[in-house]
């Protein structure tokens, strides 16, 4: 019998991570992308100037700003040049027209956003790299005594952690030995398994709404409504918000799995994961008293946690906290990982697509170009009336939902969409914050195609084996996309407003 091994990878699996995803990506490349695109956006700048000069209320460094953004945008949908690159060649091309200062594209790589990520990395390693991860995970999948236990353990394990790993690829690329582990166990009911390998990205995609680092597009949200004057997101603001949405989504879709995937005599058998069956498939320790360095690395992770969530009364920046816990956890005696080792495994590519993604939606803003476009966009629903801020909502909702079809990435969709619902939300008699905070938690719904998201890319094939089809992810977005969408807006209309979220602003 094949041996599958509980790994403890660190979050630098991310970039395995992206070249699964890559290669389930659409292949259909138009031919002489570049050219198209080229004449595409000399098209674009050709009527944009004209608008110009006719008077309508564009400035050039507006109009060239848009260019770029559409020129973006359809490098994004239309060609497999990676996001990165597009990202970065853009800011470089706002640069260069004289639209973005320089100093502002080299600010963005030294964010506060993006130190906080880097050194969030750096932690998440050290905690992986002990098994602390893996044991956890064990001692609640060993809890369940049957089907509908499993699932719902597992569902609230992995919103668990969105706190100790950021961005929703590092959580996937920790949670696949721990699918492997189980489908190793659970062979002999290949109903169960595809379950599983369904709600595991599900859940992980949902439920990084609960953490602000749960994803990069969260600190992009941020990030956009400081660049137009108004208030940002912090850890605990984010935590209020989020993880009630959640937890409801996690449970949600683990139902929804379950009476799609498994039939109810599958959910009612019995069934009982021997911890001693899940050792035989590791090479980590999963049963015994914790050693030193699980125990560091859990009361570390505690303590950064905990001093993220008391920023106002401590005043230490969530930066400058996990920095220190950056340093700490990698230092000569008391870490568990060396910080060379650990900067290895950071993402650089994701970090540095974030910093161009912020630029890029930074100077949408601040040009003047979001609210232009914004303006010509949201014509017609000005003639709705009293209705129109109860339509804006539902609208951006609706397209936030169904952006993943034709934008991968989930930074680049917030980068593309915050900005003009930043730009029009005032106008609709909607407050920006809580228009962009609903359009940023409705895009964590990316399941509808394997490459719409790469957790979902991760775990449809293993080894070599199909976990579940395309159609599957198919059945389950008919159902849970509209589902989602909806507690996003029972959450905006009627939960967010008691928790100092009120989406239409008092007079």
């Amino acid at each position: 019998m094949k041996t599958i091994y509980f790994e403890s990878t660190a979050p630098s699996s991310v970039e395995r991570t992206v070249r699964e995803m890559n290669k389930w990506r659409p292949s259909g490349v138009l031919s002489l992308a570049s050219a198209i695109s080229l004449l595409v956006a000399l098209g674009a700048m050709a009527g944009l100037t004209a608008t110009v000069l006719y008077g309508q209320g564009l400035s050039a460094h507006a109009a060239i700003t848009l260019c770029i953004f559409v020129g973006a945008v359809w490098f994004w949908i239309f060609t497999k040049v990676e996001d990165t690159y597009v990202a970065l060649g853009a800011a470089v091309a706002l640069v260069i027209s004289g639209t973005l200062p320089t100093q502002s594209l080299f600010h963005a790589l030294g964010e506060e956003s993006i130190w906080l990520l880097m050194a969030a990395f750096v932690i998440a390693s050290a905690v992986a790299s002990t098994g602390l991860a893996a044991r956890g995970a064990a001692f609640v999948i060993t809890g369940a005594r049957n089907v509908r236990q499993l699932a719902h353990l597992t569902s609230l394990g992995l919103v668990v952690t969105a706190f100790a790993i950021p961005a929703t690829s590092g959580r996937a690329a920790l949670a696949l030995p721990i699918f492997l582990a189980l489908r190793g166990s659970l062979r002999d009911r290949p109903n169960v398994t595809k379950m599983l390998s369904i709600l595991f990205p599900t859940v992980i995609l949902l439920s990084a709404v609960s953490s602000f680092l749960g994803a990069g597009a969260h600190l992009i949200t941020s990030q956009v409504l400081e660049s137009a004057g108004l208030r940002g997101f912090d850890f605990a603001s984010w935590l209020l918000l989020g993880l009630p949405l959640a937890m409801v989504s996690s449970v949600l879709a683990t139902e929804l799995v379950l009476r799609l995937f498994t039939s109810k005599s599958d959910q009612s058998q019995g069934l009982r994961v021997n911890i001693g069956q899940l050792q035989e498939q590791s090479v980590t320790r999963l049963k015994g008293p914790l050693d030193l360095d699980e125990h560091r690395s859990l009361l570390l992770l505690g303590a950064v946690v905990v001093l993220w969530c008391t920023e106002p009364i401590h005043g230490l920046e969530p930066a400058l906290v996990a920095l220190i816990g950056a340093l700490v956890v990698s230092s000569p005696y008391y870490g568990s990982v060396k910080l060379g080792a650990a900067l290895k495994k950071v993402p650089w590519s994701m970090l540095i697509f974030m910093a161009a993604t912020l630029a890029l939606g930074s100077s949408l803003v601040t040009s003047g170009a979001a609210h232009w476009l914004a303006s010509s966009l949201l014509g017609p629903v000005e003639l709705l009336g009293p209705a129109k801020p109860v339509i804006f909502v539902v609208a951006v909702v609706a397209i936030s939902t169904s952006a993943h079809l034709v934008i991968q990435s989930r930074s680049a969709r917030s980068a593309v969409l915050i900005p003009i619902v930043v730009a029009s939300a005032g106008a609709m008699g909607v407050d920006p914050v809580a228009a962009a905070f609903a359009s940023t938690a409705a895009a964590g719904f990316c399941h509808t195609l394997t490459s719409s998201a790469k957790p979902v890319a991760l775990f449809a094939e293993t080894d070599g084996q199909a976990n579940y089809e395309p159609r599957d992810l198919l059945r389950l977005s008919a159902w849970l996309g509209p589902a989602n969408a909806v507690v996003v807006l029972l959450f905006s209309f009627f939960v967010w407003p008691h928790m100092g979220l009120p989406l239409f602003p008092s007079h």
